[in-house]
């Protein structure tokens, strides 16, 4: 597994319902959201009588073939690509999960880490309940099976009272589809049409991408069921703070996506600007990180006339493992995803834009790596704060130890890196530039969390690490 240094984008969904080609329109939905996960992808499809599900290791291309996709018969479906913020990374992890139990069958796609799962989990199998994974995902359909109520949607509700922390899931039935956003609303969901046909998705890209519209987002606490060409709406949650991820602006979503009501592209544009006026440098080129620094790089470059440079191409066909030469190679698996344009760094002061830094391993070797290519000065900057926090609401985020950001201070992290200057975005001017209101989460920067959270001597166990 190549190691890379960033936090891992947590997890995809889509669903669409009444549609001719759903198995179909969900693969290509979970294309376009692969940037989610890239650990494995699965598809659940309802033909009125049963659910059928095809699930695999790897890329959505290398999972789903058209021979594959003639085994998902039907016109609902949901998809899923996953990362393991919570469980191992394991076929019997990968979603959606489909159970049979006294309801019938059920799948559920899940984006998102249940903080209270772990104890959950331990009531449930004190009681007898035998789980298949290790995910906190499982722990939904066991309360549902559980559950007295008599429809299974009023189940689902009586779980999401239970549960607590971060879900935006879709649970699929052989006849409608339950949709649910938890009330604060930490990971997106929206809602859109193709041809009349209800869909939902993580990102407004896949919409794009299968010609559909965006409607709206699903709201925070909001549960809908869709049956054929009929969606019904309730809240029959408490209502709670807004806590939108502020990282989804960051670097999770693609910037061609609407994410929380606003365009990705126009909140990087602005991080660059802003970080523009809180650290300018005196410099010859401005080169981002590739891809989430682009956008970024170019607020960074317009605000500061510094003119935009691409002196680093991205490799983007570098699967889940790779083979590595017998003799060592210097930051071989930077140097596999990244590599220097000699002729635009030679001899240049260079600003690097990139997004964050994590533990600080990969951006002291693309430090190097463009020091190398003969760059004459580098001038770092990130556009966001340290991050000093894990987060326990569907990121897979090192331990608290872990972070370079609460361990040293910014002129140790620059030493560590090997930049000539490094400069931070500050809170406030990230804040400013997701028009945040006061409905974004931000405690992966400021150890400040909205709910009360399991700390650190239990991260490695939701975590699965």
């Amino acid at each position: 597994m190549m190691p890379w240094d960033k936090l891992r984008e947590e997890c995809g969904i889509f669903a669409i319902v009444s549609h001719p080609e759903a198995a179909r329109l969900a693969y290509l939905g979970i294309y376009a959201l692969q940037h989610r996960g890239q650990e494995s992808a699965g598809i659940v499809s309802a033909d009125g009588k049963n659910l059928h599900l095809q699930k695999g290791m790897g890329h959505v291309a290398d999972v789903f073939s058209e021979s594959r996709l003639e085994q998902l018969p039907g016109a609902s479906a949901i998809a899923h690509v996953r990362y393991a913020t919570a469980g191992e990374s394991a076929l019997n992890n990968a979603q959606p999960i489909l159970v049979d139990c006294w309801r019938g069958p059920v799948a559920l796609a899940h984006n998102g880490n249940l903080i209270n799962a772990s104890q959950l989990r331990h009531d449930l199998e004190r009681d007898g309940a035998i789980f298949h994974t290790t995910s906190d995902s499982e722990v939904v359909l066991h309360l549902i099976s559980r559950s007295k109520r008599r429809t299974l949607p009023e189940a689902l509700i009586e779980a999401l009272r239970i549960v607590q922390g971060a879900y935006s899931l879709v649970i699929q039935t052989p006849e409608y589809l339950l949709v649910a956003r938890d009330p604060r609303g930490f990971r997106p969901l929206c809602l859109g049409r193709v041809k009349g046909k209800y869909v939902f998705a993580s990102e407004t890209c896949a919409f794009d991408l299968i010609d559909a519209e965006y409607v709206r987002d699903v709201e925070p606490g909001e549960v809908i069921l869709v049956e054929s060409e009929t969606l019904e709406s309730q809240f029959p949650l408490p209502r709670e703070k807004s806590s939108h991820c502020v990282f989804e602006h960051v670097y999770f979503s693609r910037p061609d996506s609407l994410v929380f009501g606003r365009t990705v592209n126009a909140s990087r544009r602005l991080l660059g600007k802003h970080l523009a006026r809180e650290h300018p440098a005196d410099a010859d080129v401005v080169v981002p990180v590739p891809d989430s620094g682009v956008s970024a790089a170019v607020g960074f470059g317009q605000e500061s006339g510094i003119p935009l440079e691409f002196g680093l191409i991205r490799n983007h066909y570098v699967g889940r493992t790779f083979i590595e030469p017998r003799q060592s190679i210097r930051n071989f698996g930077v140097k596999v995803k990244l590599n220097p344009v000699r002729e635009i760094l030679a001899g240049k002061r260079i600003v690097l834009v990139d997004d964050s830094i994590v533990r600080g391993t990969t951006s002291k070797k693309i430090v190097h790596i463009i020091r190398a290519a003969g760059a004459r000065e580098i001038h770092v900057r990130i556009t966001s704060p340290p991050i000093v926090a894990p987060c326990y609401y569907g990121i897979d985020t090192p331990t608290k130890g872990e972070l370079i950001g609460s361990t040293k201070s910014v002129e140790e992290i620059r030493r560590f890196i090997g930049a000539d200057t490094l400069g931070y975005l500050s809170l406030p001017a990230l804040l400013e530039s997701v028009e945040d209101n006061g409905r974004y989460c931000s405690a992966c920067f400021t150890d400040c969390y909205p709910t009360e959270v399991v700390h650190e001597e239990r991260q490695k166990e939701l975590f699965g690490k």
